[in-house]
């Protein structure tokens, strides 16, 4: 298994990067949020986890070590790959995944696409004492850092549009999320977390 990986960004998408490690290039599947913290030509580090079938071997990549337990435990679930779980860190940190599940927040859980009251429900049941207890602070969505000169709601908008929503949609849902925050502009640092944001605001809702 490839735990981690540590080298110069070479390429980066909406979904996925390229890492070049000592001269060879790994291309790793992951989130918006964990890929906007990414930039070309300087040097990152990830945590990974190879999923094998039989006919691919796919690399995900992770901010942390968190993030990718929670990946790897969700898909014990009957019903949830590879897929849904990287779209379930893509709406929620793992803190509110492992909320959600200590509180039986199926709404929560049915906010990320892919994800119906049903499944939602089985989510809560089966990984039920699975996973570690959340932090006792504020839940997530406590405001966010004030913007720092430098917009970067496009970048965040780009990536709705890569997932699916429309261009008007997703600048309505980040428009939201910044009148919810009482900011004027996604900064750098904000870019995740604005992201995770209106992920969770527009729900499976496409159009």
């Amino acid at each position: 298994m490839i735990a981690s990986l540590t080298g110069v960004v070479s390429h980066v998408t909406l979904d996925r990067a390229v890492l070049d490690v000592g001269g060879v290039g790994y291309l790793v599947l992951a989130t918006p949020a964990t890929l906007a913290g990414l930039r070309v030509g300087q040097e990152a580090h990830l945590a990974t986890t190879l999923v094998v079938r039989e006919d691919s071997m796919t690399l995900y990549g992770f901010a942390d070590a968190a993030e990718r337990e929670i990946f790897e435990t969700v898909q014990s679930v009957s019903g949830v790959g590879p897929r849904i779980a990287l779209a379930m860190l893509a709406v929620h940190t793992p803190d509110a995944i492992r909320r959600a599940v200590a509180t039986q927040d199926v709404k929560a859980l049915t906010r990320v696409p892919g994800i119906g009251a049903k499944g939602a429900q089985r989510i809560v049941l089966e990984l039920s004492g699975k996973l570690a207890a959340p932090d006792a602070e504020a839940p997530e969505g406590a405001a966010a850092p004030e913007a720092a000169p430098g917009d970067r709601r496009d970048q965040v908008v780009e990536a709705l549009v890569g997932l699916g929503w429309t261009a008007k949609v997703a600048e309505e849902a980040v428009a939201t999320v910044l009148a919810d925050s009482g900011a004027e502009a996604v900064s750098d640092a904000d870019v995740a977390a604005t992201l995770r944001a209106a992920l969770r605001s527009l729900g499976g809702r496409r159009g």
